[in-house]
């Protein structure tokens, strides 16, 4: 017999696409989505700093998707040029890490915050949640566990890698795949429900 799932409230941080919020929205939780920019998908989303949001007790989930514009080490010949700016986005970096929210999956490419900050916890392919592609993407987490592979196909397509330039681009690599924000909200959700369950809250 499956556990009860019990309603989260899921804060999904620095995203614009929805793609995440809604799939925790599909499993009965009460999750909104923010980002300086609008959402693409109509729901409940903050159009702001998600710092304005983190007060105690508010949230029970956050993922959070800083922009990686300055960590990426799909970058590095530029780190020179901006440590000022690589700066201001580890010192992001570890607020989001240290919100006073329970549980706390923080998600970048591979990047400068594992050697300034902490290694990540897990790194993961689009190819292990039913999109055959290629996409390494790294997990800091906070009283969370990894993520289990949930439908493992072929094809090792670097899609996103291969994108032409264009003003759009940072949009199309910054997509969570659909497959992986489902798997987020089936395991993170029943986890999360569990151990709220535990602690009467």
């Amino acid at each position: 017999m499956k556990p009860l799932v019990r309603t989260l409230r899921v804060l999904v941080a620095c995203e614009f696409s929805g793609i995440v919020r809604d799939a925790f929205r599909a499993r009965g939780h009460d999750a909104m989505s923010c980002d300086l920019l609008p959402s693409e998908i109509e729901g409940p989303h903050y159009e702001g700093d998600v710092r304005d949001l983190l007060q105690p007790g508010r949230f029970d989930l956050m993922i959070v998707h800083p922009p990686c514009t300055h960590l990426a080490v799909s970058g590095a010949r530029w780190f020179k040029a901006k440590r000022a700016e690589q700066d201001t986005a580890l010192d992001f970096v570890r607020v989001l890490l240290a919100a006073p929210v329970p549980h706390i999956a923080l998600e970048n490419p591979v990047s400068i915050i594992s050697s300034r900050v902490r290694k990540p916890d897990q790194i993961i392919q689009p190819w292990q949640h039913g999109h055959g592609e290629t996409k390494a993407t790294c997990l800091w987490l906070v009283n969370l566990p990894p993520l289990v592979p949930s439908n493992v196909v072929d094809g090792r397509e670097g899609r996103v890698w291969k994108m032409p330039p264009g003003p759009n681009r940072w949009r199309e690599r910054s997509r969570t795949f659909p497959g992986v924000a489902a798997a987020m909200a089936e395991q993170w959700g029943e986890f999360c429900s569990a151990n709220k369950g535990r602690n009467g809250k």
